[in-house]
């Protein structure tokens, strides 16, 4: 098991413009604003969707696409480092029009419609990054 302290860094409240890749826009302004550690949070709504689930027997992402308007119900995720640069790692959960929810691992490929966004930092004394995980066959924070 890893835990490490963290106590409170800055805290951000945005919007991401229209048309924007909600995945890369959010690690860009991660690493506009040198965030190496920390948590985000978004709603709104979004022209289209890919959202990835993680097959666990064969190790692989499978993609799910929808080429329709959205809501942003919930999105959570974590910062953490991966070959030295800020990461989003985000769940996200969308509603369509018949108030059904799709969710998954967010994507590249997911357009803003509009999104409204918070980025919690978080100082720590030791960095996370992301390593392989021969277990999983994931990139994950170490145990220990």
């Amino acid at each position: 098991m890893l835990s490490i302290s963290t106590r409170p860094g800055r805290s951000f409240m945005g919007r991401l413009a229209k048309g924007d890749d909600l995945l890369q826009s959010l690690e860009n302004f991660c690493q506009e604003q040198q965030i190496t550690l920390g948590e985000v949070r978004a709603l709104g709504a979004v022209t289209r969707a890919r959202v990835g689930y993680y097959d666990q027997e064969k190790r692989e992402y499978y993609f799910l696409k929808m080429d329709q308007p959205l809501e942003i119900l919930a999105l959570v995720g974590n910062i953490s480092l991966k070959e030295g640069k800020p990461m989003v790692h985000a769940h996200v959960t969308l509603g369509d029009t018949a108030g059904r929810a799709w969710g998954g691992h967010l994507a590249p490929g997911t357009t803003v419609f509009a999104c409204e966004f918070t980025v919690q930092e978080y100082q720590a004394d030791q960095a996370l990054a992301r390593q392989d995980d021969p277990a999983t066959g994931l990139l994950l924070w170490p145990t220990s």
